[in-house]
């Protein structure tokens, strides 16, 4: 049998700087063996055997019966990896026959002999010869094909019993190789256009290869041998088979190893991501159908969701600061939701508290985490200067995603994967994830609302997704246990031996956008609207703060609700509300893109329009469901919303005596309205109009039970 090794003693060779040598002697010395060697002039040459055999310099000549680098053959394990079981199972039966040729035991050794072993006619007493001529007739094979399994059974072991397999054809398709790299060519420049035929990528290949080489310098394949040569070269690069999608992405993939990110503890690295959602919700000011966006914070570590947001048409910056926000203050968890669903207030999981009946409180819908890194892609509303301030006030650093590169936020966009195939496609409304999958007239079955769909999504998320086991979720230590995302916080927990929680109660004001303004004798001015308040200061004090405007102050605006505005005071640092004059008849929060739309529709029907004609009108025009425009549906949209985006705590002040509100006209008591007289209509279909709002009462009450 072969031999992996090479003695190395007084006639060993070697090429030593190109010049072949031959050792001569060995000399031991104090520090360690050299050689002495000896090249074709005569010349002697002393060195250390350690440099002889790991020098770059020196190359030992093989044995011919040993195994070298360059040899033709393939290792043992490639020779027998490529057998089959049939294959397999006759090569072991035929090394069985040759070890009892050579030894008359099937196992080769006497220790592993079987009871009628060794058989007569194979005793090891028998000439070899003897031996040959039993197991060939035996077989049922020549003499010489035996001696020649022996022999490559003693060279190779049993992959030399391996059937000889040709070499593997460079391709199944003989055509020239410049045809080929031509077509390659032709297919990768229409990785970034619409999808071509294979008939035009044929008839390019043709005209570009003329006029690179001439004609009928390179033969030119057959119109059947060219698509089969396309169907190899789909597998090098996808061009026909796959969407044009999806052939950028494998396209775009990078050349080298990938690498992630790989957190150590929860809160390190929190993923944010927008997407539209693959479900119509409803408009409830013009009962029609609208398209949402699902924004999301995702702690890596954990796989948990930190933070949703739901927006109409679009998400803005301020969505994306409030969703943020959630992971620092997570919303109160639904009055109906299981145990194991619902975090402490305190953010620390009940396993790993000793008193855990003495955590009272309707308890989180999400942990609370403070992050560290925040992983975002290069939308507007990501790279924008208010979501970048609140970070770098926040201490965060922002770790932008690479472009068009989905994998780097590998675990969001499987979450978004996951909520389809969980909960959207069973939802009423849902509309598929691209227009090849969408239904007939999905708008039709639409009925949620658009913060009803966003509680309905929390609830799932919470109770679902969180309790469910992740196979990416796995400890190094333990590879065989699957975690769901809570039972991985819980092990980031013990794993960290800390918590991070914000310190500031009035946290949420600074996720608001900061808008630099000077303070005159009637308060203070912001987009041609005048806020007043306790806690400002005086005209002719001084700004301490190098801002942007000459002597400006700081306050912070919620876009969303521009019925107020937030001052702090630099010298007890409290934070103060200042309210908008016209306030109390908006009797609502308006935001600013809405008093942007009023004012040019009071322009339009009224000579001199002010602020509180412009919202009476358009508050009246939306009651009356006359906002079917695109812009006013958003706005409504955003209005509608039965929760705020950050909720603010209440500033302790002043205005906030009742007595002091009345006296403002912020407070007006609103009588009870009695129901009015609905005088009944005339005609047949009264009770069925009852009838038909009974079945929608109990279609809403029934309507998740399926989900």
């Amino acid at each position: 049998m072969s031999r992996a090794g090479a003695r190395v003693g007084v006639g060993t060779r070697f090429r030593y700087d190109g010049e072949t040598v031959e050792v001569v002697e060995m000399v031991p010395t104090t520090v360690g063996n050299e050689v002495a060697l000896k090249d074709g002039r005569g010349r002697m040459l002393r060195l250390s055997l350690k440099e002889l055999l790991f020098s770059d310099r020196a190359v030992i000549i093989p044995d011919a019966s040993g195994p070298a680098a360059d040899d033709p053959e393939e290792i043992a394990s490639v020779v027998l990896g490529q057998l089959n079981e049939a294959e397999r199972r006759k090569l072991l039966d035929r090394a069985e026959h040759v070890r009892e040729v050579l030894t008359g035991y099937r196992s080769g050794t006497p220790e592993l002999a079987r009871d009628d072993e060794p058989r007569p006619e194979y005793s090891p007493a028998l000439s070899a010869e003897t031996r040959y001529t039993t197991k060939a007739a035996e077989l049922g094979v020549g003499l010489r094909t035996l001696k020649r399994w022996v022999a490559e059974f003693r060279e190779h072991g049993e992959a030399g019993l391996a059937p000889k397999k040709g070499p593997a054809r460079k391709s199944q398709v003989g055509l020239d190789d410049r045809w080929v790299e031509t077509a390659l060519e032709v297919m990768v420049e229409h990785t970034g256009e619409s999808k071509p035929s294979r008939t035009m990528v044929i008839e390019r290949t043709r005209a570009r290869v003329i006029a690179r080489f001439g004609p009928e310098v390179v033969p030119q394949p057959s119109r059947a041998t060219a698509f089969r040569l396309l169907e190899e070269l789909e597998r090098r690069h996808p061009l026909f088979r796959l969407s044009t999608k999806r052939n950028r992405d494998i396209a775009d993939r990078p050349e080298g190893p990938y690498g992630k990110l790989r957190p150590t503890r929860p809160g390190e690295y929190v993923v944010m991501d927008s997407t539209r959602l693959d479900v119509f919700a409803f408009d409830p000011f013009t009962l029609r159908w609208v398209q949402a966006e699902l924004t999301v914070a995702m702690d890596w570590y954990t796989r948990c969701i930190v933070g949703i947001r739901l927006t109409p048409v679009s998400t803005k910056a301020v969505d994306v600061s409030a969703v943020l926000f959630q992971s620092f203050r997570p919303r109160p968890a639904g009055r109906d939701w299981p145990r194991h669903a619902v975090w402490p207030e305190h953010g620390i999981p009940r396993t790993v508290l000793v008193d855990v009946e003495g955590a009272v409180g309707p308890g989180l819908a999400s942990p609370p985490l403070v992050p560290e890194t925040l992983v975002v892609d290069h939308g507007k509303v990501y790279v924008s200067e208010h979501l970048t301030s609140v970070c770098r006030r926040m201490g965060m650093s922002i770790q932008p995603a690479r472009l068009r590169t989905g994998r780097d936020k590998g675990p969001v966009e499987r979450y978004f994967r996951t909520l389809r195939e969980g909960l959207l496609q069973v939802l009423p409304g849902y509309k598929g994830p691209d227009i090849h999958s969408r239904g007939e007239a999905p708008e039709d079955d639409a009925f949620f609302f658009l913060d009803e769909l966003e509680a309905i999504i929390r609830e799932w998320t919470a109770t679902v997704y969180h309790c469910r086991q992740h196979s990416s979720l796995v400890d190094p230590g333990l590879p065989g246990l699957r975690m769901s995302p809570a039972k991985m916080f819980e092990h980031g927990m013990a794993r960290a031996g800390y918590i991070e929680v914000p310190r500031d109660r009035d946290l949420a004001f600074e996720f608001l956008q900061t808008q630099w303004r000077t303070v005159q004798h009637y308060g203070v001015e912001m987009g041609r609207r005048r806020y007043s308040g306790p806690g400002l200061p005086e005209p002719g004090v001084r700004s301490p703060y190098d801002s942007p405007v000459k002597n400006g102050w700081p306050f912070q605006a919620d876009p969303d609700d521009i019925t107020k505005i937030y001052f702090r005071n630099p010298t007890t640092r409290e934070w103060h509300t200042l309210t908008w004059e016209h306030a109390p008849s908006a009797e609502m929060p308006l935001s600013e893109d809405a008093l942007a739309f009023a004012r040019q529709l009071a322009a339009s029907k009224y000579r001199f329009p002010d602020d509180r004609l412009a919202v009476a009108d358009l508050l009246k025009r939306w009651n009356l469901g006359l906002g079917t425009t695109l812009t006013e549906r958003r706005m409504v949209l955003r209005l509608s919303r039965e929760q705020p985006a950050i909720e603010l705590p209440q500033t302790e002040t002043v205005v906030s005596l009742p007595s002091v509100r009345k006296a403002l006209g912020q407070d007006r008591e609103r009588p009870e309205q009695a129901a009015p007289d609905v005088a009944a209509e005339t005609g047949d279909d009264d009770e069925a109009d009852l009838e038909d709002l009974a079945e929608q009462d109990d279609f809403y009450a029934d309507a998740l039970e399926d989900v």
